[in-house]
């Protein structure tokens, strides 16, 4: 069953717990028409259509690809309001994030956490690995990255150098060159760790972190 078959199927899902596509689509303020295309096959339920279904029904994200499957447990189905589940996943995957194609698709993520941080239909964590944050992001910690945020002075980022490789660093706007482009300075906490300079090595900022977890340890205990 391709992608759209299986979010129609939640979508039905979802309608039968009403009485009509009328009532369900006045409880959750949606257009009837619409859905009433999307299940008559006039118009296709895509990625942002239903991200945006999700969020309107409070359903996990990535949710409604799975349909009517029973080999899915119960942590892909409806949360809490106000929980939303994130996937983790590698600096691998977030190097060849662009904004045209979604990576995170389901099975993506190495897992998923949830969170009540307010984010972007994008958002995505990530593992820190290496010293280059040290002391105050650690091996081990958990960051949650939203793409649609754009950083300010002092924001922490992940960004992707023309090889595709990202790192995690310090965002520190450093005026302008003489070609009028905006320098940016991606800066390790650590100071053993070099800067990276826009005007030096190109990057692109990939997104902002919002939320940064750190998981208590036997080695900490002691």
């Amino acid at each position: 069953m391709d992608i759209n078959n299986k979010r129609l199927e939640s979508l039905r899902r979802e309608i039968q717990k009403f009485r009509s596509i009328a009532a369900f689509a006045r409880h959750y303020e949606l257009d009837s028409t619409y859905i009433s295309q999307l299940l008559n096959g006039h118009r296709n339920l895509g990625e942002k259509a239903a991200r945006n279904i999700e969020q309107k029904l409070a359903l996990a994200p990535m949710s409604m690809d799975y349909g009517d499957d029973p080999e899915q447990d119960d942590s892909h189905h409806k949360l809490p309001k106000g929980l939303r589940r994130v996937p983790r996943i590698s600096f691998v995957q977030a190097g060849v994030w662009t904004e045209a194609v979604d990576p995170y698709a389901p099975g993506a993520g190495d897992d998923y956490l949830l969170t009540d941080t307010p984010l972007g239909p994008h958002a995505f964590a990530l593992t820190i690995r290496g010293a280059s944050m040290e002391p105050d992001f650690k091996e081990g910690d958990t960051i949650v990255i939203d793409p649609d945020i754009k950083p300010t002075p002092g924001d922490f980022v992940v960004a992707k150098n023309q090889e595709d490789e990202a790192t995690f660093k310090k965002f520190r706007p450093r005026g302008i060159d003489h070609q009028g482009r905006s320098v940016i300075e991606l800066v390790p906490l650590n100071e053993d760790f070099p800067s990276l300079r826009s005007d030096v090595v190109a990057f692109e900022i990939i997104g902002t972190m919002l939320e940064h977890r750190r998981y208590r340890t036997s080695r900490d205990q002691s």
